[in-house]
């Protein structure tokens, strides 16, 4: 991967058939050399999903560009410095590693990283170390979904029959896919041989594809799952983020699995009457944690086959390994006590289980339970997901009727999607011109048409998902609708905070924007706060003459001014007029504005 698309370009999701990836950064890497060839073919025995970037804005584009995962960073020496500190804030960045020549000069600055796993001269620590973190990985992504208490308890007798709304999506879909799973009876050697295809596209290593297809018939589906290999990521990654292609490829061996768990229970269950307790240990995200905690009271859901303990230590080993992995994560030990009569009965006893689950059967109709999840899409909003479904099932369809109705429900779905993704920056483009033309109300229309494609197409932490927010907040300051424009400039602030390190220039910008907001309110305090924060971000990141720099500094000094604190004014307002002879040209209107400010700070002095 020698380039990237540009940012200025909409977008797209990169699809990750694992819960992570690694991406190289390194100024010298030739592919065409024996050395950065088997460097790459070590990697990528270890971790299938290797990228390689040359610079490092390059490198934070690529993480823009990814979903929900997690990336393992390997960078070279000379670009080490400046590449971690603008990526070791980012949540999907889980461990990085300094990859050079000189490991004494390197390991000076690399410790006060949490992140960074080691400075290393060679390949092959690095690919034991990811091989480790790569498992901590699969093991603290198991997909999870929380139903608050209140939407629980009320059931489907205080569910809108005709708004799901209030349900998470993921829990919907699990409960869809559990009967789905149950009406797979696919030819096992065709489906052996597309789902070998699948493995090939996403560049699994074919000594492990080969072995699988090999020895499959010859071991326990419960083996395969548990070997540490490719095949426990992809399945999880499947179910994680709903890909309809890993899913239904990989559906007869979920089937078989969940059969052999079913007998094994039965087997085992005369062995088990009392209730016993196990545990699990795990990182959570924090807005996972915080999911967690607002769902107290309510249901937990665990969207995949879960592995536990009956040995607490086992489980706080895996907490720990956790925390010192990556900070940004919260670690969290799963209690749960198991007891084999209630086990007996069915989740579909359960009052409040069972009228969720029924409200929604009932909501969603289909003559298989494909079509079933199909609809289920549809009626959420997730179009993509759903226009990659009924693509995966026209593959599949032998009669007239079944590829007539996959058609139609394509139709629905194009006319919903009239918002096609890539129009989304243009959008946004004529959302600026009206804000210029001083059309608020158009510009409005298209910033808002512009918002709800990047709401379905991106992550909810998505740099341009936070701009599109800040455009919107734009709009309401130029309309003097404060308390409208704080509403989108603190939720464009939130992303960045998530989706950017804590020194870069854009969370600047977020900052000023509503300390502008409060300066336009006359609420000169909580001004000053919002103006003073970008002052560090940007002596971080910019160099020390850079009108940003002026920018924020004269923001501070009108503030004073306002509060009529001019002796506070005048020094700032000089800094900034001084930056400003250092950056701009002479005859620049900026340096006009501030000698004109400074003046009359010296009058009223």
């Amino acid at each position: 991967m020698s380039g990237l698309k540009s940012a200025a370009a909409m977008p797209s999701r990169r699809r990750m058939a694992q819960n992570y990836l690694v991406i190289w950064v390194d100024g010298n890497i030739d592919e065409n050399n024996d050395d950065c060839r088997n460097t790459l073919a070590q990697l990528r025995s270890v971790v299938s999903d290797v990228n390689v970037c040359t610079t490092p804005e390059q490198c934070v584009e690529f993480l823009n560009e990814i979903d929900d995962g997690k990336a393992f960073i390997i960078s070279s020496g000379a670009l080490g410095q400046a590449l971690v500190n603008d990526i070791h804030g980012i949540p999907k960045v889980d461990a990085i590693y300094v990859f050079c020549d000189n490991k004494e000069r390197d390991e000076s600055w690399s410790k006060d990283w949490p992140k960074i796993r080691g400075v290393f001269t060679s390949i092959k620590p690095i690919c034991e170390s990811l091989k480790k973190v790569a498992h901590e990985c699969d093991h603290d992504s198991i997909p999870m979904s929380f139903v608050p208490k209140q939407t629980a308890t009320e059931g489907a007798t205080g569910l809108d029959k005709n708004n799901l709304d209030r349900l998470p999506p993921s829990y919907m879909y699990s409960i869809i896919f559990k009967d789905i799973i149950l009406e797979i009876d696919d030819d096992d050697e065709k489906s052996m041989n597309t789902l070998v295809k699948f493995f090939r596209k996403q560049n699994i290593s074919e000594t492990e594809i080969s072995e699988f297809k090999r020895e499959y018939h010859d071991k326990s589906p419960v083996y395969w799952y548990t070997k540490p290999m490719f095949l426990y990521a992809v399945l999880n990654r499947g179910l994680r983020s709903l890909d309809m292609e890993a899913m239904r490829k990989l559906g007869f061996f979920i089937r078989s699995l969940h059969l052999q768990l079913e007998q094994l229970h039965q087997e085992q269950s005369a062995s088990f009457q009392t209730a016993f307790t196990v545990y699990r240990g795990q990182g959570l995200s924090k807005e996972d944690f915080q999911n967690l905690m607002d769902s107290k009271g309510g249901l937990l859901s665990f969207n995949n086959f879960l592995s536990t303990s009956k040995k607490q230590k086992v489980a706080t080993s895996f907490v720990q390994d956790a925390l010192e992995r990556n900070p940004d994560i919260v670690g969290v030990t799963f209690i749960m006590t198991i007891d084999p009569i209630q086990l007996a009965i069915t989740d579909e006893s359960d009052p409040q289980l069972a009228d969720l689950t029924d409200c929604i059967k009932e909501e969603v109709q289909g003559t298989t339970g494909w079509y079933r999840m199909g609809n289920l899409m549809l009626k959420v909003g997730h179009y993509d997901q759903a226009e990659e479904l009924y693509n995966e099932l026209l593959d599949n369809i032998s009669t007239d009727s079944d590829r007539a109705h996959v058609y139609h429900q394509l139709g629905v779905i194009n006319y919903h999607q009239e918002d096609d993704a890539s129009l989304a920056p243009t959008y946004g483009n004529i959302g600026l011109l009206y804000k210029n033309m001083g059309e608020y109300s158009k510009a409005l229309e298209y910033h808002s048409k512009s918002l709800k494609i990047y709401e379905i197409s991106l992550p909810a932490t998505h740099p341009y998902l936070a701009r599109s927010y800040s455009c919107i907040g734009g709009v309401y300051d130029d309309m003097g609708e404060y308390s409208k424009a704080l509403e989108y400039y603190e939720k464009d602030l939130e992303i960045a905070k998530k989706a950017l390190p804590p020194t870069h220039p854009n969370l600047a910008s977020s900052y000023n924007n509503i300390g502008g907001v409060y300066n336009n309110m006359d609420e000169y305090s909580k001004a000053l706060e919002y103006y003073e924060k970008p002052i560090k971000i940007l002596e971080i990141s910019l160099p020390p003459a850079h009108p940003d720099l002026a920018a924020s500094y004269n923001n501070i000094g009108q503030v004073y001014t306002s509060m009529g604190e001019y002796s506070k004014a005048l020094p700032v307002l000089e800094k900034s007029l001084d930056i400003f002879r250092k950056s701009l040209p002479s005859a620049h209107p900026h340096i006009k504005n501030v000698m004109n400010s400074i003046a009359v700070m010296k009058e009223k002095l």
